[in-house]
């Protein structure tokens, strides 16, 4: 595996480039963990009995980006692709190998609308989430969105080392 989909954050900045630069390095450390593999490699289980898949976690993530960005901060009006009353957990059941490549690349179009919402609004504008008491910050939305990446990441990294051996930072 390469580091290519990453770079490091600065190490000396602003707030709001520090907190970009966190959320960028772990959506890349994702991109990272599953690159090179195949369709059936990235939607293969391989952490019994978890339906969890590392296309499934791509797949969540955009729908997380997607409900933070645009439904929350942005208040459009936007239905999840992966998840339904009837399958909550769909992101991580409904996974299909022959999609794997269309669900990298619609997490792809996510981030870069994510970024660009994110870009119209201070750390200090606040904004309300659907059926949730009290008021978010931007600079909440980001340090959360890091501390989920973050968590996700690792079970990235324990996924990819199932069905490759591989390991990484």
């Amino acid at each position: 595996m390469t580091t290519e989909f990453r770079t490091d954050p600065a190490t000396a900045a602003g707030e709001r480039e520090l907190l970009q630069g966190f959320l960028d390095y772990h959506r890349g450390t994702l991109l990272w963990k599953v690159s090179g593999l195949t369709g059936e490699q990235l939607v293969q289980r391989s952490v019994e009995p978890s339906s969890m898949s590392l296309i499934g976690l791509v797949r969540h993530l955009t729908e997380v980006e997607r409900y933070w960005y645009q439904v929350c901060l942005a208040q459009r009006p936007v239905q999840p692709t992966y998840w339904t009353d009837e399958h909550p957990d769909g992101d991580f059941d409904l996974v299909d190998p022959a999609r794997a490549e269309q669900d990298l690349e619609d997490y792809r179009a996510i981030v870069h609308l994510s970024d660009e919402i994110v870009a119209g609004y201070d750390l200090d504008h606040t904004f309300t989430r659907p059926a949730r008491e009290g008021d978010y910050s931007v600079r909440y939305l980001l340090i959360h969105l890091i501390e989920e990446y973050a968590r996700h990441n690792g079970h990235a990294d324990l996924l990819r080392e199932r069905i490759d051996g591989l390991t990484g930072e």
